[in-house]
C-alpha cells in the first residue's frame, strides 16, 4: 500500500513538472506587446506631447534571416552643444514581451548621439525610436523588420 501511494505521488509530480515546463515554453509567446502597448509606453513617458518626424536615422535590416541577432543602429542629428543636444533615445518593439527594449542617455560631452545594439526578434514587427531633445522636442521614426524562418520568407 505504501509503495502504491509513493508511485502515484511520483507520477503526479512528474506530470506537474511537465505541465509547468510546457507553460514556461508557451507563456512568452502568448504575452507579446503590440502597437497599443508601445503607444501606451510612449504616452506614459511623454503624455500627449507631439512627436515630429525627422532627425533620427534608424538603421535596421528590412529582412532579418536570423531573428536571434538583429542589428539596430540609431543616430540622431544634433550639434550636441550645451544648449542643443539629444537627452534620451528610447527604442521600442511591438512584438517583444515588453515594449521597451533599450534607452540611451546622452550629454553634450558625448559629441554624437549614436548607439548600436543587437536585438532578438521572434517575429516580424515594428521598431519605434523616440528621441528627446534638450529643448523638450520629441522626434520619432518607425521601421518594420521582417523576420524570416531560416531565410525562407516565413
Amino acid at each position: 500500500m505504501v509503495l502504491k501511494s509513493v508511485e502515484k505521488t511520483r507520477r503526479e509530480t512528474l506530470t506537474l513538472a511537465a505541465m509547468a515546463g510546457l507553460a514556461l515554453l508557451i507563456a512568452p509567446r502568448m504575452s507579446l506587446a503590440d502597437e497599443a502597448a508601445v503607444a501606451a509606453e510612449i504616452k506614459k513617458l511623454y503624455g500627449d506631447k507631439k512627436l515630429e518626424s525627422g532627425k533620427i536615422k534608424l538603421d535596421v535590416p528590412e529582412i532579418a534571416e536570423n531573428g536571434l541577432v538583429v542589428p539596430i543602429n540609431v543616430e540622431v542629428e544634433s550639434p550636441m552643444t550645451d544648449s542643443n543636444y539629444v537627452k534620451t533615445v528610447h527604442v521600442f518593439a511591438d512584438g517583444n514581451p515588453l515594449p521597451g527594449v533599450v534607452s540611451y542617455r546622452f550629454t553634450p560631452a558625448c559629441g554624437k548621439a549614436a548607439a548600436s545594439i543587437r536585438m532578438r526578434l521572434a517575429q516580424t514587427q515594428n521598431i519605434v525610436c523616440i528621441a528627446e531633445m534638450s529643448n523638450g522636442a520629441l522626434h520619432s521614426v518607425k521601421a518594420n523588420v521582417k523576420v524570416t524562418i531560416g531565410g525562407c520568407g516565413g
